[in-house]
């Protein structure tokens, strides 16, 4: 069956795509240098939407690139795959035998609290391996069952915790190589396999991986493909999406991608200072020339990116692991400043917002909200040190006074009673004597991406620290 695709943009002033060497004739050298105004590419052909060697492939200049209409022809080539390969049962055993813990099992059946000799553990409600996070590493087991001889890369980490990323190291799943900041794709081949991680991957990238007629294997959590369909709304609407996220984390990275006029604020300072500017200084004062503005947000705006033009309709996104609470202070922040600049009457006509929170964010945010107002003498963040989602974690016991360590593995703890953490804004620690003497209780989290037999190994060494305490005082 023949794939028509509709006339697609190629976003201007995106020096990291890829254009395929079928792309021939006048002008083609230039299209794989900087572009400095939209490209159109009009394809048809079988089985991949973007075929290598499709004589119907043309180059039109100031075109729409519809991003939506693009994803949804990929996810219906034959060289596309989201739901797995049959291998469910056999992949998931593998799992649980590599990633469960008979202590948090053991937890679980508990109540969440349970003492091991002098050292009490209270377990938050919700904590670990999310849905998303499962389905994701799960299908990429079952990417390299179905494919035990294939070359499989992978565009990004697939999950920001270390022990898995190391598995699929030893896997054979290889990163796609960075030269310059610039992904490498020339060494994917035809035939080779590519999986996309839980956090999605840009357009550019999709569009650069279809024309290579590999094997895509996509686990992108559908909560993240749920946050991409909110800015291809606020495109269609011609609003400028603001994303609560960091800039450079993959998943914004990818979700930038997908809407049209963007800009990325990183906190509620950097929306105020927005909201400030909207308002021509009137709300804080922490804005100033337009200038000022596109130097502060330079790698974070869409290009050509204009704050007094682009700023007059706007929609609220997020990074689904940035702090519940937070994206909702900022969204009320600019639906209030749209109010007092257009009037009550008329914000809808300059504001929209739908919730992109993601359950599983928020679900452990709450149970880390919970757990901080229990007595404990210290908290455990367990998680990898680039996880977004449990460095919110890690702020919620700072910001309650708690002493708190947030480590991605066990070996973070040790040689005796020492431990090297990270606090919340990301400066490294070292701490000697970090569990106090006698007994202690400990209350226990772990990020989205981390699976329990991590969690496990860590409370080994506090176990084995209390234990040997006890002996030399014995």
């Amino acid at each position: 069956m023949a794939i028509t695709l509709h006339l697609c943009r190629i976003p201007a002033g995106r020096s990291d795509l890829s254009l395929p060497e079928s792309l021939a004739g006048p002008g083609a050298a230039a299209l794989r240098r900087r572009s400095s105004r939209p490209l159109s590419v009009r394809c048809s052909g079988e089985p991949s939407p973007f075929p290598a060697s499709s004589s119907s492939s043309s180059v039109v200049a100031d075109g729409d690139f519809d991003a939506k209409v693009f994803r949804h022809n990929l996810t219906r080539s034959k060289n596309y795959n989201r739901k797995g390969f049959g291998h469910k049962d056999e992949t998931l055993q593998l799992m649980n035998r590599e990633y469960t813990s008979d202590i948090i099992k053991t937890l679980k059946e508990n109540g969440n609290v349970y003492t091991w000799g002098n050292v009490t553990v209270k377990l938050a409600e919700a904590y670990g391996f999310c849905w998303g996070v499962e389905r994701a590493v799960q299908i990429a087991y079952e990417a390299r069952k179905q494919f035990p001889d294939e070359k499989i890369w992978i565009t990004n980490e697939i999950i920001h915790n270390p022990t898995v990323n190391k598995r699929l190291e030893e896997m054979e799943v290889e990163n796609i190589p960075l030269e310059e900041g610039q992904k490498q794709f020339d060494v994917v081949n035809k035939g080779d396999v590519v999986i996309l991680p839980a956090f999605g991957a840009a357009v550019e990238e999709m569009l650069t991986l279809s024309e290579k007629n590999v094997q895509i294997v996509d686990t992108t959590c559908p909560w993240v493909s749920k946050v991409w369909n909110t800015v291809e709304k606020h495109k269609k609407g011609d609003y400028t999406s603001i994303i609560h996220g960091k800039y450079a984390h993959e998943e914004t990275v990818a979700t930038a991608s997908f809407a049209g006029k963007y800009i990325i604020v990183k906190n509620m300072k950097e929306a105020m200072y927005v909201c400030d500017y909207i308002l021509g200084g009137e709300l804080d004062g922490s804005s100033s020339t337009k200038e000022a503005f596109l130097e502060k947000f330079k790698y974070a705006v869409s290009p050509g990116f204009d704050p007094d033009n682009d700023l007059i309709k706007a929609g609220i996104a997020n990074q689904t692991t940035m702090l519940k609470g937070e994206t909702e202070e900022i969204g009320k922040l600019v639906e209030r400043t749209m109010m007092r600049k257009y009037g009550v009457e008329n914000v809808n006509q300059h504001f929209i917002s739908f919730n992109t929170i993601c359950d599983a964010t928020q679900e452990r945010q709450d149970a880390m909200y919970k757990l901080v107002e229990e007595k404990v003498d210290l908290m455990l963040v367990v998680g990898g040190w680039n996880s977004s989602n449990t460095s919110h974690l890690q702020e919620i016991a700072e910001e309650r006074g708690i002493p708190s360590y947030w480590i991605d593995s066990e070996q973070r703890v040790g040689p005796g009673n020492r431990i090297a953490y990270k606090l919340n804004h990301g400066e490294l620690v070292e701490k000697e004597n970090w569990l106090p003497e006698g007994p202690i209780t400990i209350g226990v989290t772990s990020g989205a991406s981390t699976p329990d037999k991590v969690v496990e190994d860590v409370l080994v060494k506090v176990f084995d620290i209390k234990r040997e305490e006890a002996l030399q005082l014995a």
